[in-house]
């Protein structure tokens, strides 16, 4: 498995995987765009040249906001999020960013035991944040340290 930057000739496979894990998926149109913008920063994991993750991110002057991470199904819980994540923190601790920040739907327990094994914490929570279904967001953030 690797990791790399994403590319806009990965943008059809990143926007099926968005279609097979979002209610509101991004567009390849979109995804493209990202590869132009400065302050994004998206990463394909690939297992034999095939997109298996992704994982994009804004950084705005250190401050990283997590817009999506999504995993094909057949290889979740096999560490390829975690793997995502890792290589995230490690790219934006490269460019001293000051954290990383996230909303996660309040009952997608996987997913928070991922951010939390990543080493983020909950400072808050936004009411009614999702749609389809209504549900509240929990507010994560993973804090660099350059002590």
């Amino acid at each position: 498995m690797t990791v790399s930057f994403m590319t806009k000739e990965d943008a059809k496979a990143v926007a099926l995987l968005e279609k097979e894990c979002f209610a509101s998926p991004w567009t390849e149109q979109t995804l493209i765009e990202e590869t132009d913008n400065p302050t994004a920063v998206f990463l394909v994991a690939k297992e034999n040249d095939e997109i298996i993750g992704y994982i994009g991110s804004n950084n705005i002057l250190g401050e990283v906001f997590i817009t999506n991470i999504a995993v094909t199904s057949s290889y979740r819980r096999k560490g390829v999020g975690f793997l995502l994540l890792k290589s995230l923190i490690d790219e934006c601790g490269n460019k001293r960013a000051s954290y990383l920040t996230l909303e996660v739907r309040k009952s997608n327990i996987s997913a928070i035991k991922l951010y939390e094994k990543a080493g983020f914490k909950q400072v808050g929570e936004r009411k009614n944040f999702y749609s389809d279904p209504t549900e509240n967001a929990l507010l994560y953030t993973f804090y660099f340290n350059y002590d």
